[in-house]
């Protein structure tokens, strides 16, 4: 396993053609956001890649899944209405900050990077690479103030969905269209998280139990969420694509291999909506953190591979290789008649440990292709991922005349 390799030459050679381009109409981003970190980035070393901002923004969300996941393991610390959120007040401050901490590097990475010449088609995998798993840990931090009572285990599972749909139908119309049209939601989801987590430390969490002829906040967060992505989102992206295909200026792909990235994330969410739905042991309410952290886990792969397939101008995968451990999980904890055959039932503490297992795999099958790729990537383009090969003068005179830049060192913030 050491020794695989997930890059051909054909991925290499069209990662050197490959130039970044961006449309982004966000009066927030533009007008608020783009100054403000326009003004930051100053601050930042010559010396400082623009890798580690950020991997420590995204380093940030990690923090924050860990800090939550220790006070609030089972999302249950929100449920007894007498004693409130049993969370600690300063946790939602901190998670707050982290989130923005997160969200500005983000911003000012491609900054630094036009800034110090050292602008490349790795910088925008890793970026997007690392969004892709955040896509998955953020909406698992507001789970913890609705609670299981107010947001079950099953709707969370459609709400995670829904956010993996709105990363991933981004990426999808830059694979057929070639540009990448930055969604209006990203800004406001941002700071609308962080405004929820400073509230609760303000007015305390219990503030999200509250209800309105049986109308919870949780049921506003989930209309709201969803809403957002018909209202904002998909019938933009929809449009984008259409234009390209009677434009003639996407990548003209034919009708099945325009679809073909939604194959692998339609199989991830058939498996796992069985999964939830006739899991012997009703695994879903038993471990929702290990569960989304699985699917996200796998989700971020299938992302990953359909950025390196768009970048490279190659043809994306149709199947993702992981699912088809977790496909061989469900079909032991969802078949019918396992004790028939088996001759003993799968106990509940069984299935969890599967779950365990399962994650963990594949966790580290992620980690292995995201190192690989970044290697493979660093030693093409003869760079290292976390330090600025030139600064100072050479940096400046680069920048002056990007006719000398090397060819392979091409614009990707």
């Amino acid at each position: 396993m050491c020794c695989m390799r997930y890059l051909t030459e054909t991925h290499l050679k069209g990662f050197e053609r490959y130039k970044y381009s961006s449309i982004d109409t966000s009066f927030l981003s533009v007008y608020v956001m783009h100054p403000f970190w326009n003004v930051c980035v100053k601050y930042v070393p010559m010396w400082m890649a623009p890798n580690i901002l950020t991997f420590v923004g995204f380093l940030m969300t990690v923090v924050n899944f860990i800090l939550l996941a220790y006070y609030d393991w089972d999302f249950d610390a929100a449920n007894d209405k007498t004693i409130g959120n049993t969370v600690p007040s300063w946790v939602w401050s901190v998670a707050a900050i982290n989130i923005l901490i997160y969200y500005n590097l983000d911003g000012m990475d491609g900054k630094q990077a036009r800034r110090t010449g050292t602008s490349g088609p790795l910088g925008e995998l890793f970026d997007h690479g690392l969004d892709s798993y955040s896509a998955a840990l953020i909406p698992i931090y507001l789970f913890s103030l609705f609670g299981t009572v107010d947001l079950p285990p099953i709707r969370m599972f459609f709400v995670i969905w829904n956010v993996f749909l709105n990363f991933y139908f981004t990426h999808v119309e830059k694979y057929n269209t070639g540009v990448m049209f930055l969604p209006w939601g990203y800004d406001f989801t941002m700071w609308g998280v962080s405004l929820m987590m400073f509230l609760a430390t303000l007015f305390g969490p219990e503030i999200y139990r509250t209800s309105f002829y049986n109308i919870t906040i949780a049921n506003v967060f989930e209309a709201g969420l969803v809403g957002s992505g018909i209202l904002s989102s998909h019938p933009i992206i929809i449009r984008n694509i259409y234009l390209s295909y009677k434009n003639k200026t996407g990548m003209m792909r034919p009708p099945m291999e325009m679809l073909r990235p939604f194959f692998a994330f339609l199989w991830l969410f058939v498996i796992t909506l069985i999964w939830s739905f006739f899991s012997r042991n009703n695994v879903i309410n038993a471990e929702p953190r290990v569960l989304w952290v699985l699917y996200g886990t796998i989700f971020s792969n299938i992302a990953c591979r359909l950025i390196v397939a768009q970048m490279s101008g190659t043809r994306c995968d149709g199947f993702n290789i992981l699912m088809w451990p977790l496909a061989a999980t469900v079909g032991v904890c969802c078949f019918p008649w396992y004790e028939r055959v088996f001759g003993m039932d799968l106990t509940s503490q069984g299935e969890r440990w599967l779950v365990h297992g399962l994650t963990i795999f594949c966790t580290l099958a992620h980690w292995h292709y995201g190192y690989g790729v970044v290697t493979e990537m660093c030693n093409h383009f003869n760079i290292n991922c976390f330090k600025v090969r030139e600064t100072g003068k050479d940096s400046v005179e680069k920048l002056l005349h990007p006719s000398q830049n090397n060819n392979k060192l091409l614009k990707t913030h």
